[in-house]
Protein backbone atom coordinates (compact mmCIF):
# COMPACT_ATOMS: atom_id res chain seq x y z
CA UNK A 1 0.00 0.00 0.00
CA UNK A 2 1.23 3.58 -0.40
CA UNK A 3 0.48 5.66 2.48
CA UNK A 4 1.92 9.31 1.35
CA UNK A 5 3.69 10.86 -1.76
CA UNK A 6 5.91 13.57 -1.33
CA UNK A 7 7.77 14.90 -4.30
CA UNK A 8 6.88 17.70 -7.03
CA UNK A 9 4.50 19.02 -8.39
CA UNK A 10 4.66 18.53 -12.34
CA UNK A 11 0.87 18.89 -13.74
CA UNK A 12 -2.30 19.89 -12.46
CA UNK A 13 -5.47 18.83 -14.24
CA UNK A 14 -8.54 18.54 -12.19
CA UNK A 15 -8.88 16.18 -10.17
CA UNK A 16 -5.68 14.88 -11.58
CA UNK A 17 -2.51 15.88 -10.60
CA UNK A 18 1.25 14.47 -11.91
CA UNK A 19 3.82 14.38 -8.88
CA UNK A 20 7.34 13.41 -9.68
CA UNK A 21 9.12 11.23 -6.62
CA UNK A 22 12.53 11.14 -7.49
CA UNK A 23 11.69 10.44 -11.19
CA UNK A 24 8.94 8.41 -11.02
CA UNK A 25 5.59 10.47 -12.12
CA UNK A 26 2.61 8.94 -9.88
CA UNK A 27 -0.73 9.99 -10.97
CA UNK A 28 -3.07 10.89 -8.27
CA UNK A 29 -6.48 11.75 -7.60
CA UNK A 30 -7.39 14.61 -5.47
CA UNK A 31 -10.77 16.15 -4.18
CA UNK A 32 -11.42 19.49 -5.17
CA UNK A 33 -10.49 20.66 -1.27
CA UNK A 34 -7.42 19.27 -1.77
CA UNK A 35 -7.11 20.77 -4.75
CA UNK A 36 -7.51 24.20 -4.05
CA UNK A 37 -4.64 24.21 -1.15
CA UNK A 38 -1.88 22.85 -3.78
CA UNK A 39 1.80 24.57 -4.19
CA UNK A 40 2.58 26.07 -7.71
CA UNK A 41 3.70 23.45 -9.98
CA UNK A 42 7.42 23.04 -9.49
CA UNK A 43 7.04 23.42 -5.95
CA UNK A 44 7.42 20.46 -2.96
CA UNK A 45 4.36 18.55 -2.03
CA UNK A 46 3.34 15.74 0.13
CA UNK A 47 -0.19 13.91 -0.43
CA UNK A 48 -1.92 11.33 1.94
CA UNK A 49 -2.76 8.86 -0.40
CA UNK A 50 -4.76 5.22 -0.56
CA UNK A 51 -4.51 3.21 -3.35
CA UNK A 52 -7.23 1.48 -5.10
CA UNK A 53 -6.20 -2.16 -6.79
CA UNK A 54 -8.89 -3.24 -9.37
CA UNK A 55 -8.95 -5.72 -11.60
CA UNK A 56 -8.11 -3.75 -14.85
CA UNK A 57 -6.47 -0.79 -12.79
CA UNK A 58 -4.77 0.19 -9.71
CA UNK A 59 -5.62 4.02 -8.92
CA UNK A 60 -3.92 6.50 -6.20
CA UNK A 61 -6.07 9.26 -4.62
CA UNK A 62 -4.46 11.90 -2.53
CA UNK A 63 -5.29 14.18 0.26
CA UNK A 64 -4.40 17.03 1.88
CA UNK A 65 -5.23 16.25 5.40
CA UNK A 66 -5.46 12.68 7.60
CA UNK A 67 -9.45 13.85 8.02
CA UNK A 68 -10.16 13.75 4.43
CA UNK A 69 -8.58 10.02 4.04
CA UNK A 70 -10.11 8.94 6.79
CA UNK A 71 -13.62 9.96 5.74
CA UNK A 72 -12.77 8.97 1.48
CA UNK A 73 -12.20 5.08 3.36
CA UNK A 74 -15.09 5.64 5.71
CA UNK A 75 -17.18 6.13 2.72
CA UNK A 76 -15.75 3.65 0.21
CA UNK A 77 -16.56 1.14 2.85
CA UNK A 78 -20.71 1.76 1.76
CA UNK A 79 -22.41 -0.76 0.05
CA UNK A 80 -22.59 1.25 -3.81
CA UNK A 81 -20.28 3.94 -3.21
CA UNK A 82 -16.91 3.85 -4.81
CA UNK A 83 -14.18 5.60 -4.99
CA UNK A 84 -15.12 8.16 -7.66
CA UNK A 85 -18.29 8.56 -5.74
CA UNK A 86 -16.55 9.20 -2.75
CA UNK A 87 -14.23 11.67 -4.44
CA UNK A 88 -17.27 13.28 -5.70
CA UNK A 89 -18.45 13.97 -2.25
CA UNK A 90 -15.15 15.60 -0.60
CA UNK A 91 -14.96 17.79 -3.72
CA UNK A 92 -18.71 19.05 -3.24
CA UNK A 93 -18.70 19.95 0.82
CA UNK A 94 -15.95 19.73 3.69
CA UNK A 95 -15.64 16.77 5.92
CA UNK A 96 -16.99 19.09 8.41
CA UNK A 97 -19.91 20.01 6.19
CA UNK A 98 -20.47 16.36 5.58
CA UNK A 99 -20.53 15.99 9.37
CA UNK A 100 -22.55 18.71 10.07
CA UNK A 101 -25.49 16.95 7.31
CA UNK A 102 -25.05 13.75 9.10
CA UNK A 103 -25.38 15.16 12.24
CA UNK A 104 -28.40 17.10 11.63
CA UNK A 105 -29.56 13.78 9.11
CA UNK A 106 -30.10 16.75 6.02
CA UNK A 107 -30.00 14.05 2.90
CA UNK A 108 -30.63 17.54 0.87
CA UNK A 109 -27.55 18.77 1.23
CA UNK A 110 -25.99 15.25 -0.18
CA UNK A 111 -28.13 15.15 -3.08
CA UNK A 112 -26.82 18.42 -4.32
CA UNK A 113 -23.86 16.67 -5.05
CA UNK A 114 -23.69 15.12 -8.98
CA UNK A 115 -24.06 11.46 -8.72
CA UNK A 116 -25.70 11.49 -5.11
CA UNK A 117 -29.12 10.38 -5.61
CA UNK A 118 -31.75 10.40 -2.87
CA UNK A 119 -31.63 6.69 -2.12
CA UNK A 120 -27.48 7.19 -1.94
CA UNK A 121 -27.94 10.14 -0.11
CA UNK A 122 -30.35 8.22 2.72
CA UNK A 123 -27.92 5.45 2.94
CA UNK A 124 -25.20 7.54 3.48
CA UNK A 125 -26.45 9.09 5.73
CA UNK A 126 -27.82 5.90 8.23
CA UNK A 127 -23.75 4.54 7.57
CA UNK A 128 -22.36 7.30 8.52
CA UNK A 129 -24.70 8.33 11.97
CA UNK A 130 -22.50 7.67 14.87
CA UNK A 131 -19.41 7.44 12.57
CA UNK A 132 -18.69 11.02 10.86
CA UNK A 133 -16.94 12.66 13.75
CA UNK A 134 -16.64 10.58 16.52
CA UNK A 135 -13.83 8.60 14.29
CA UNK A 136 -11.84 11.71 13.09
CA UNK A 137 -12.14 13.29 16.75
CA UNK A 138 -10.38 16.57 15.42
CA UNK A 139 -10.94 20.65 14.88
CA UNK A 140 -11.76 20.09 11.10
CA UNK A 141 -14.88 18.25 12.17
CA UNK A 142 -16.10 20.55 14.56
CA UNK A 143 -19.64 21.97 12.98
CA UNK A 144 -19.44 25.01 11.41
CA UNK A 145 -22.69 27.35 10.78
CA UNK A 146 -23.33 27.33 6.79
CA UNK A 147 -22.38 30.50 6.29
CA UNK A 148 -19.25 30.30 7.96
CA UNK A 149 -18.24 27.27 6.10
CA UNK A 150 -19.36 29.16 2.21
CA UNK A 151 -17.00 32.03 3.11
CA UNK A 152 -14.08 29.62 3.66
CA UNK A 153 -15.00 27.84 0.44
CA UNK A 154 -15.17 30.84 -1.14
CA UNK A 155 -11.70 31.75 -0.13
CA UNK A 156 -10.34 28.91 -0.70
CA UNK A 157 -11.70 29.14 -4.26
CA UNK A 158 -10.47 32.33 -4.59
CA UNK A 159 -6.37 31.27 -4.31
CA UNK A 160 -6.16 31.45 -0.42
CA UNK A 161 -4.33 28.53 1.34
CA UNK A 162 -6.35 27.30 4.02
CA UNK A 163 -4.09 28.78 6.81
CA UNK A 164 -4.90 32.51 5.31
CA UNK A 165 -8.54 31.67 5.51
CA UNK A 166 -8.48 30.46 8.62
CA UNK A 167 -6.90 33.84 9.45
CA UNK A 168 -9.22 36.00 7.80
CA UNK A 169 -12.24 33.84 9.07
CA UNK A 170 -11.48 35.60 12.55
CA UNK A 171 -11.86 38.94 11.33
CA UNK A 172 -15.06 38.06 10.18
CA UNK A 173 -18.30 38.84 12.74
CA UNK A 174 -20.38 36.22 14.64
CA UNK A 175 -23.38 35.81 12.39
CA UNK A 176 -22.64 37.74 9.45
CA UNK A 177 -24.32 36.45 5.85
CA UNK A 178 -21.95 35.01 3.13
CA UNK A 179 -21.79 37.98 1.08
CA UNK A 180 -20.53 40.56 4.02
CA UNK A 181 -18.67 38.13 5.50
CA UNK A 182 -16.49 37.46 2.32
CA UNK A 183 -16.31 41.22 1.87
CA UNK A 184 -14.99 41.35 5.41
CA UNK A 185 -12.59 38.49 5.24
CA UNK A 186 -10.92 40.00 1.99
CA UNK A 187 -10.46 43.40 3.31
CA UNK A 188 -8.50 41.77 6.52
CA UNK A 189 -6.28 39.91 3.96
CA UNK A 190 -5.75 42.69 1.54
CA UNK A 191 -4.24 44.59 4.97
CA UNK A 192 -1.99 41.68 5.22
Amino acid sequence: MIGRLSGILLEKNPPQLLVDCNGVGYEVDVPMSTFYTLPSLGDKLTLLTHLVVREDAQLLYGFGTHEERATFRMLIKIAGVGARTALAILSGMSVSDLSQAVTRQEAGRLTKIPGIGKKTAERLLLELKGKLGADLGSASAVLRSDASADILHALLALGYSEKEAALAMKQVPDGANVSDGIKAALKSLSKG
